[in-house]
């Protein structure tokens, strides 16, 4: 007779395989695109980086961190970028040790948007935005100091085919640095957010104003970055009820249904739609349940933001849900799904070494040990 671990992983919708577009998964447990600044100065990822992800291997899919399209899509230190010949490089040896290991993974596309600095602009200027709408809060600039945000410099209308065509361009990266797909980062108060939010986008223009204006580069974008991949290897990211980066919206509700329902005519491979967080309800977010967007989208719908096995599990039983993502419990356990299934200890991370250099909370927490 089988043991109780035994019965219990045979019943776990976490451990049974999915199909995610182009994509079948051997179990929903995902990894989130988790930003840890360990790209080198010229932002390529390193060996150190391709070993931490091979070590993450295990999950359904892993999505690679938030990677800028562009030289002024940066907003933080040595986070990596997909906009020259040497970060395609170094990607490509990270997917190499990927799918050495038996995995799949998905390169987060990146614009940050006015979340920057001159710093770290190559013309030493203003970040860009859809409007000069300053957000509060502080910049790491590119010696690691603190500053205010400052006022952003709004996109003249002839620039925004440009910003398409670097997403389109970092997309064409993706897929010759050996990714499996791509997720399109349209969350946590960057740059395409900057433009679907009535709290930043004061625009009067073709991209402002009305809701089918302020939706219109991320489709834009979803249509350049489709045509690189096809549908069903693209996903994308929002954050209805998110409120990371001073982000605000007079109705998120009617917003997100309506871009769900319109991403629904492409035939993505997923909408991954992050859940409030405790921060977000502390600053006022409304706190929108992920499952009163799921009948907006037509695809695969998959969700982040606190999961632990047994609520991703309700998840998935419910129906609101094919996959489930995770964060923070996979820095510090690498073989989580494994840990999930024989209900093992899980190791908690330590959140000062999230964003410093070296392997030390990053390449160095081990594996369950039965």
């Amino acid at each position: 007779m089988p043991d109780s671990a035994s019965k219990e992983q045979a019943q776990s919708l976490l451990h049974s395989p999915v199909t995610l577009g182009a994509l079948r998964l051997p179990n929903r447990v995902l990894m989130a695109p988790l930003t840890r600044m360990r790209a080198d100065a010229a932002r390529v990822p390193t060996p150190m980086v391709a070993e931490y992800y091979a070590q993450r291997a295990g999950a359904g899919l892993v999505i690679a961190e938030a990677t800028s399209v562009s030289p002024r899509g940066h907003g933080y230190p040595n986070t990596p970028g997909i906009h020259t010949d040497a970060q395609q490089a170094g990607w490509n040896a990270v997917t190499d040790a990927v799918h050495a290991a038996g995995g799949r993974i998905f390169l987060q596309l990146w614009h940050v948007g006015r979340i920057s600095h001159s710093s770290h602009q190559p013309d030493g200027g203003a970040p860009v935005s859809s409007s000069a709408v300053k957000a509060k809060g502080r910049v790491v600039t590119a010696d690691y100091k603190q500053e205010d945000l400052p006022v952003p410099r709004p996109l003249e209308l002839h620039e925004i085919p440009g910003v398409v065509a670097e997403y389109e361009a970092g997309a064409r990266r993706a897929k010759a640095a050996g990714f499996d797909g791509v997720e399109i980062h349209n969350a946590n108060g960057y740059l395409l957010d900057q433009f679907l939010r009535d709290g930043v986008n004061q625009r009067t223009d073709r991209y402002g104003g009305s809701l089918e204006n302020r939706v219109r580069l991320c489709l834009e974008v979803a249509e350049a970055v489709t045509g690189v991949w096809g549908a069903d290897r693209v996903g994308i990211r929002l954050s209805p009820s998110g409120t990371s980066n001073d982000m605000r919206d007079s109705n998120p509700r009617e917003v997100f249904s309506y871009l769900l329902r319109e991403l629904s005519r492409f035939g993505l491979a997923y909408a991954h739609v992050t859940q409030a967080t405790e921060d977000d309800l502390k600053r006022g977010s409304p706190g929108i349940p992920v499952a009163d967007f799921r009948p907006h989208f037509k695809g695969p719908m998959i969700s982040a933001g606190g999961f632990t096995r047994e609520t991703g599990e309700q998840a998935l039983r419910e129906g609101w849900l094919d996959a489930v993502v995770y964060g923070q419990l996979f820095i510090s356990n690498p073989d989580l799904p494994e840990r999930f299934a024989l209900g093992a200890p899980l190791t908690e991370p330590d959140k000062k070494t999230y964003y410093t250099p070296g392997p030390h909370g990053y390449t160095d927490y081990p594996r369950h040990q039965a």
